[in-house]
């Protein structure tokens, strides 16, 4: 049929190009040739032709049909003339298809930045491909780690405080006595009303609960005993303090962890002025001297609950409950009290500013460390309770 063929169709198919010279595109179209996969092609025993985009997207399957095509050792011919452009993907295929067979590559007609890219990529294909990096957030480190780092950043914290408060009784003029004094107001004066009803209502409980025992053996006036140890050296410190830590605490984070986010705090190291002596020193001192005052209110108001359930449970009289408390109590397990709530003072806001100045980015932060300062404080302030009842059991007290 081929000598039949008209004159026309014999100029056609001299005019038709080489298949190894492909047309090049009109400029501004898109031809088959721009996206023609990745092909390797024997010609010869050791002679291969390369064609197509040897790049991530176009080698289709050749990853795992390339590792079982024969090669000789030694060196090999790849012509690479049909190619249209290649990638570290497929130069890094095809370097591990020639180490896997010892052969070594003669490229013939490459694209001279396919060339750069094979030759460049020669030297590392044994290497596996790169990971990347895993990132590590700080939240998800090893909790005991976090807990270690912040133990230490919480023992700097209490070193830079009483540097401050040395400096500070060397000059007391520099001392805030205003702040200190608002702070009374705000942590003292203002907290009397919520912890002497949970005082008064903590010494009925204790007294009802006591009176439907002693009353079974003829032990009414025992119920005093009772109520009075329980709450001059454990209850009335104890509730004074966790409500100090949920209400002044919080307070103390909050309003140093949003001078954090607004930056005040950096304006005030800027200025030289020291955010621990005008945030943290009146704050201390404040709650130092107001939590065993506290403490005193919420004695009385707890004895006073606890004589008023006598009264209606067991019926002893106002006068025979104080006599009998007076005469039993001494001045010691008052003292044991207010010595407890002198060391909570300080653990509530040490915890507290400390949270506050530990605050990073936005407000959402400033409700975490809130949240963590008060759970902190009350947690350390059972465990400081815990232990005082260990010592004082030791010493005798």
């Amino acid at each position: 049929m081929a000598a039949t063929a008209d004159p026309p169709a014999r100029a056609a198919l001299r005019r038709a190009p080489s298949p190894l010279a492909p047309p090049q595109p009109l400029a501004g179209l898109t031809t088959a040739a721009d996206t023609a996969p990745a092909m390797l092609v024997q010609r010869a025993a050791a002679e291969w032709v390369l064609s197509g985009h040897w790049t991530l997207g176009r080698l289709g399957r050749l990853p795992q049909q390339l590792p079982a095509q024969a090669c000789l050792a030694g060196p090999v011919v790849l012509d690479g003339r049909g190619l249209a452009g290649m990638d570290s993907a497929g130069a890094w295929l095809l370097q591990r298809w020639l180490r896997r067979h010892g052969a070594t590559a003669d490229l013939r007609h490459w694209p001279a930045r396919c060339l750069a890219l094979m030759q460049a990529v020669a030297g590392r294909a044994d290497a596996p491909l790169a990971r990347a990096p895993q990132r590590r957030c700080r939240n998800h480190r090893p909790r005991l780690d976090r807990a270690g780092q912040e133990a230490l950043a919480m023992l700097g914290f209490m070193g830079q405080v009483a540097l401050t408060a040395l400096g500070s009784i060397a000059h007391p003029q520099r001392m805030r006595w205003r702040a200190m004094w608002r702070q009374v107001q705000i942590g003292g004066f203002d907290a009397l009303p919520i912890i002497g009803l949970t005082s008064f209502l903590l010494g009925v409980v204790v007294a009802y609960q006591g009176a439907d025992q002693l009353r079974h053996y003829g032990a009414n006036i025992f119920v005093v005993d009772l109520v009075g140890y329980a709450m001059l050296r454990e209850f009335a410190p104890l509730i004074s303090a966790i409500i100090i830590a949920g209400r002044s605490g919080s307070a103390y984070s909050a309003q140093i962890g949003t001078m954090v986010v607004t930056e005040e705090v950096d304006a005030m190291r800027t200025i030289a002025i020291d955010p621990i002596e005008v945030l943290v020193l009146p704050k201390l001192l404040a709650l130092a001297l107001v939590l065993p005052l506290l403490t005193v209110f919420a004695d009385l108001c707890g004895v006073f609950g606890g004589m008023v359930m006598a009264r209606s449970q067991l019926g002893i009289g106002y006068h025979e409950f104080i006599e009998r408390f007076g005469h039993v109590m001494q001045g010691a397990t008052l003292l044991v009290g207010v010595g407890k709530s002198l060391v909570f003072a300080v653990v509530i806001a040490l915890i507290g500013c400390f949270q506050g100045f530990r605050t990073r980015g936005s407000a959402d932060s400033v409700g975490q460390q809130t949240t963590k300062s008060v759970v902190q404080s009350i947690f350390l302030v059972i465990v400081a309770d815990g232990a005082f009842s260990v010592a004082f059991n030791v010493l005798g007290l």
